[in-house]
């Protein structure tokens, strides 16, 4: 008989990675489990599933492993085999997206523009966790290695301020990016499903 794992063990295994086109499926998977953990209270079950359905794709995945101008990473624990099954399959704990290039909205641009000046830039797209996966650090190290994507996403000598918004509602994402060097830089109106919502931008500015 398997043992649960403790927060701490789970910790000491984690790995992340970039994922596999082969994995596109179960990201996407992932996805629709973790994105309504992050939509204000009482955003309608229909509007989060239709941002779902229009952005969170196993295609969408699989172009963004593909693609040279964004990092897919995932965090997995290739050692454990007593987490239950929904965690075990795909094994995936959390994904994280990084995007380079300049911001599509309008609002975004003028903030980073302001704040770090012309670009380029690098963008947070996404960074969730399993809720069974939750307390393990998972989210550090997810947020370490899409800090260290950026680097490789700008190439050699070019340096680029990676940049989110978040739900100005959500504190508890803010102090978490905060705790990982993000500051406040702004604000923008989000579009969930042709449900606008109030954001903050932040920014970390690179050491």
């Amino acid at each position: 008989m398997t043992t649960p794992q403790t927060a701490a063990s789970r910790r000491s295994t984690v790995v992340v990675r970039p994922a596999r086109p082969d994995e596109s499926a179960h990201v996407a998977w992932l996805a629709a489990l973790t994105f309504p953990l992050a939509c204000p209270p009482g955003t309608p079950v229909a509007t989060m599933a239709s941002h779902v359905a229009a952005h969170l794709t196993p295609a969408a995945f699989a172009d963004w492993t593909a693609s040279d101008r964004h990092a897919l990473l995932v965090a997995v624990d290739p050692g454990a085999t007593d987490r239950p099954i929904e965690v075990r399959q795909p094994d995936l704990l959390g994904y994280t997206l990084v995007s380079f290039g300049s911001p599509d909205g309008a609002e975004e641009r003028d903030v980073l523009l302001a704040a770090a000046g012309p670009g380029p830039y690098a963008e947070l797209s996404k960074i969730y966790v399993h809720p069974q996966a939750l307390g393990a650090g998972v989210a550090a190290r997810l947020m370490a290695g899409a800090v260290d994507a950026v680097a490789g996403l700008a190439g050699p000598g070019t340096v680029a301020p990676l940049w989110l918004g978040t739900n100005g509602q959500n504190e508890r994402a803010q102090a978490f990016y905060r705790k990982h060097g993000f500051e406040v830089a702004g604000t923008r109106t989000y579009d969930v499903g042709g449900v606008r919502h109030d954001d903050v931008i932040m920014l970390h500015r690179p050491a």
